[in-house]
């Protein structure tokens, strides 16, 4: 996995509420066992017309929103069914951190281990950020290592559980962090 130490980028935001993990990635396209590829239908009910063109009003539509890598939205974000194709989906579309008053745990976990940095803010932070990026083009700037979120006036510190900062920062899922010790596995299986 790709390390998260600072990472700066334009926001999208959906200003929505419990935001569950079939609509984040429909159950008709987990029909494959890759964690790439998802991308293509990340909330395709919703970003999608019935004639299979992209619907002008959806959130991820707009141009403001083109090549985002972080996404803000309501509380309760990942809800739902405890699908890893979540996780996958959005960041095979280009996202790298969601900033959400509050995950479904389940989520939270996936998008961790998956190389995602879900940061919970206070609401009154989360809705400033969602009308300074609902119409025109916001960029946001996240530093793990002193956890905190700046950019266009804005900035706010988050809480993360110092084993998947630490996961996070290196890059690493829970084999990579296995394969750190293989000196200390190799030296006691010999020992056997």
């Amino acid at each position: 996995m790709e390390p998260i130490v600072n990472h700066t980028g334009i926001v999208a935001t959906m200003d929505r509420v419990n935001v569950d993990t079939d609509q984040i990635i429909p159950k008709q396209f987990l029909k494959r066992v890759e964690r790439t590829g998802f991308g293509q239908f990340l909330f395709f009910d919703w970003r999608f017309l019935a004639n299979g063109e992209p619907d002008p009003n959806f959130e991820l539509n707009q141009p403001h929103t083109k090549g985002a890598s972080i996404l803000v939205a309501g509380h309760n974000f990942g809800c739902g069914s405890s699908r890893e194709h979540a996780p996958w989906a959005l960041s095979d579309f280009g996202f790298r951190v969601i900033i959400a008053p509050s995950f479904a745990d389940i989520f939270y976990n996936n998008c961790v281990k998956n190389g995602m940095l879900p940061i919970s803010l206070e609401e009154e932070k989360v809705s400033l950020l969602l009308q300074k990026g609902a119409n025109s083009q916001l960029e946001l700037s996240v530093n793990l290592k002193e956890q905190k979120v700046s950019g266009e006036g804005f900035e706010a510190s988050f809480a993360i559980d110092p084993y998947w900062k630490e996961m996070l920062l290196n890059g690493w899922d829970e084999i990579g962090l296995t394969l750190n010790y293989d000196a200390e596995i190799t030296a006691y299986e010999a020992k056997r």
